[in-house]
């Protein structure tokens, strides 16, 4: 992948770049898997009567128990964050509450930008440009991937920045790296 570069002025303002055919293999094939890790949460939602009658889509009132679904949907309070409010209130009613109203909305939101980083890929590798809104989305898509990789790797600020060639995470640790290039030089051409 090469940098991002600005082309043009406002309404035919374009983020442009290039990806080679295994660059677009690998995006491919982690927001094929993030779209059905979040697919699949979203289809095992449990249906509720009053939901159905009024229209409103409500989502799970827990957190997921897998750790990578976790990291991409966490709760919206921890204790730790507001001291006013006990554990028990936190980590009770009110991450349930918003968690079913707001984890549908959210989902779609997350999928909806995958879809975008996926049709806008160019096929076999080639050049890419993007409108500032095609650009946003991949920032989203980008970042839900490398949350979800992170969360799979346990990276954490103890991680290193290389492991050693034979060791078994060595390749998506560089994956991961890569992913954060892209990202970063993504939000500094958009700035």
């Amino acid at each position: 992948m090469r940098t991002w570069k600005r082309h043009g002025r406002g309404s035919r303002l374009r983020i442009c770049s290039s990806l080679d055919r295994n660059e677009v293999e690998l995006l491919l094939s982690m927001v094929g898997s993030l779209t059905e890790l979040l697919s699949e949460r979203a289809a095992s939602a449990p249906t509720d009567e009053l939901a159905e009658l009024t229209g409103i889509t409500t989502g799970h009132s827990t957190a997921p128990a897998d750790l990578t679904l976790g990291r991409l949907l966490p709760d919206f309070h921890r204790p730790d964050q507001e001291r006013e409010l006990g554990a028990d209130v936190v980590n009770g009613d009110l991450n349930s509450a918003l968690r079913s109203i707001n984890e549908p909305r959210i989902i779609d939101a997350k999928l909806s930008a995958a879809q975008i980083l996926v049709e806008s890929l160019p096929d076999g590798g080639g050049e890419i440009a993007l409108t500032e809104e095609q650009a946003l989305a991949w920032l989203t898509a980008l970042n839900d991937v490398r949350l979800a990789l992170g969360a799979m790797l346990g990276i954490s600020e103890d991680t290193p920045d290389r492991y050693p060639d034979d060791h078994p995470h060595a390749a998506h640790l560089d994956v991961y790296h890569w992913l954060t290039v892209m990202q970063e030089l993504l939000v500094e051409a958009l700035m």
